[in-house]
C-alpha cells in the first residue's frame, strides 16, 4: 500500500493550516476537510446538504478521486495527490434562480484568475467551464467544473485540475496540467488557497449585485478569458443537432451565441462545444 509520502513530488495536503487559512468569522467558508479517497466530493456534498449535514461555505477536498465526473458524466481520473479534487456548498438566497446557471461560469473566472497568481500560468475558459493551459504550443484542457442542484436551495461545485500530470500519465493526450504549462509553482496548498480566495471574492460581488452578471463585473471578465469567443465553433447539441458558426458572444442567461453561415444567432445554453479553428 504506497504510504503517505510515497511520492515526493506529491507531498499530501495540509488539513489543518488550510483551515487556518481559509476559515474565518465573516468568511464563506465555514469547514474545510481533506479525505484520502472517495468517489467523487460532489455526490458526496450534494448528499450531505441533503441529509442537512453541510452549510453554506462547507469545503470537501479529495486526494484521489475514483468516480470523479466531468460535464456530461464523463470519468475524470487521475493518480493520488496529482491534483485539487474539490467540492464547495453555496447558498445563493438573494439571487434569483434564473441567475444561479452563471455559478460554473463564475467558478470559472475565479479558478482561473487564482491560478494565474498562484501558478503564474496563463489560463483561459472553454465555455462553458473548461481550464485550458498552453502545453508545447497547444491548447489542452487542465481542469473542469461541474455545477449539481442540492435540493430547492443550495448548489455543489465541483472543481478538478491537474496539477502535477505528467505526460505518461495523462487521461487522453489533449489533456494537460500545471506543471506541463510550466507553472512556477505546483504547491497544492497555496493554488487551493488562491483559487478558494478568488472564488469567496467572486461570489461575494455577485451576490451583492444579486446576480445581475453585467453589474457584478462577471460577464465581460468571464468573456475578457474565453478562448471560445471569435473562434470557428461546432456545438454538439441534444436530440443529434449541431451548429456551426463563429462564437461572438457570451450572453446575459451564461449562454454562447454562435453567428451561423445563414446570418442566424444561436444561443447554445446546453451542448458540447468543439473548437474548429485557432483563435
Amino acid at each position: 500500500m504506497p504510504g503517505r509520502w510515497s511520492d515526493l513530488d506529491r507531498p499530501p495536503l495540509n488539513a489543518a493550516a488550510l483551515r487556518r487559512g481559509l476559515v474565518r468569522e465573516g468568511g464563506l467558508w465555514t469547514e474545510v476537510e481533506v479525505v484520502q479517497r472517495t468517489g467523487s466530493t460532489n455526490s458526496d456534498l450534494v448528499a450531505r446538504a441533503a441529509e442537512g449535514k453541510a452549510e453554506e461555505g462547507a469545503v470537501l477536498v479529495a486526494e484521489e478521486q475514483t468516480a470523479g465526473r466531468g460535464r456530461l458524466d464523463r470519468q475524470w481520473t487521475a493518480p493520488p495527490r496529482s491534483g485539487l479534487f474539490f467540492s464547495v456548498l453555496l447558498r445563493p438566497a438573494e439571487v434569483p434562480v434564473a441567475r444561479w446557471g452563471w455559478l460554473p461560469l463564475l467558478t470559472g473566472v475565479a479558478v482561473a484568475t487564482g491560478l494565474s497568481r498562484a501558478a503564474g500560468v496563463d489560463t483561459s475558459l472553454k465555455w462553458p467551464n473548461d481550464l485550458l493551459v498552453t502545453v508545447a504550443g497547444e491548447e489542452r484542457k487542465a481542469g473542469g467544473i461541474l455545477a449539481e442542484r442540492a435540493g430547492d436551495d443550495a448548489v455543489v461545485l465541483g472543481v478538478g485540475i491537474n496539477v502535477t500530470l505528467r505526460t505518461e500519465e495523462l487521461p487522453v493526450p489533449q489533456a494537460g496540467s500545471l506543471a506541463l504549462a510550466g507553472a512556477v509553482s505546483t504547491d497544492r496548498d497555496p493554488l487551493l488557497r488562491a483559487m478558494l480566495r478568488s472564488l469567496e471574492d467572486w461570489y461575494g460581488r455577485w451576490r451583492a449585485a444579486g446576480g445581475d452578471p453585467a453589474a457584478s463585473g462577471l460577464q465581460e471578465t468571464y468573456a475578457a478569458g474565453c478562448a471560445t469567443l471569435g473562434r470557428e465553433v461546432r456545438a454538439e447539441l441534444p436530440g443529434d443537432r449541431a451548429v456551426v458558426g463563429e462564437a461572438v458572444a457570451v450572453d446575459g442567461d451564461g449562454r454562447l451565441v454562435i453567428a451561423t453561415k445563414d446570418g442566424l444567432r444561436e444561443p447554445v445554453g446546453a451542448g458540447d462545444i468543439v473548437h474548429l479553428r485557432p483563435a
